[in-house]
């Protein structure tokens, strides 16, 4: 395939998606389209001139694991936050911890740092170099960011720097 077919290709499939994504949050009416058509026009042209990242390389199998982790996790930080909110009893003890980033920089590592506010309690806050700020509700719970981590990792096919898979 050639770069010309190729950019074409991609172009064309991003059109899709945006004319579809516009369809869908519209509920196909007609007259957002005087809107739509301008945006997604903006759109397309951002798509094209943001530099261009890494490939993400995502494992099948690491992506059936996470997959279930994640809806848990969402599922307990949900319950976590909303039991804090309504139960004053419950202890805040809030607390920024600093946590060594292990996954190499790139997709994987901004990954990882979106996924962290899923966990119960937490919060990613700052990055600084290769350490990670997270915001904890309670320092006395353990944040699990090293569990999250390797299966980023496994996700994305990469090592963790201390050896770790």
């Amino acid at each position: 395939m050639s770069v010309v077919t190729f950019r074409w290709s991609r172009f064309i499939l991003r059109l899709g998606g945006c004319l579809f994504l516009w369809w869908v949050l519209t509920g196909g009416r007609a007259s957002s389209w005087i809107i739509g058509v301008p945006t997604i026009a903006l759109a397309l042209w951002v798509m094209e001139a943001a530099p261009q990242t890494h490939p993400w390389r995502i494992s099948f199998a690491g992506l059936l694991r996470f997959i279930p982790y994640f809806l848990l996790q969402s599922l307990r930080g949900g319950i976590d936050v909303a039991r804090r909110a309504y139960s004053p009893r419950l202890p805040l003890d809030p607390q920024i911890i600093d946590f060594p980033l292990n996954l190499p920089p790139g997709p994987a590592q901004v990954f990882f740092l979106n996924s962290v506010s899923l966990l119960p309690g937490t919060l990613s806050a700052d990055l600084n170099g290769t350490t990670l700020k997270v915001h904890l509700l309670d320092h006395k719970i353990d944040p699990q960011l090293d569990q999250l981590e390797t299966r980023v990792a496994a996700l994305f096919k990469c090592s963790l720097r201390g050896g770790d898979d």
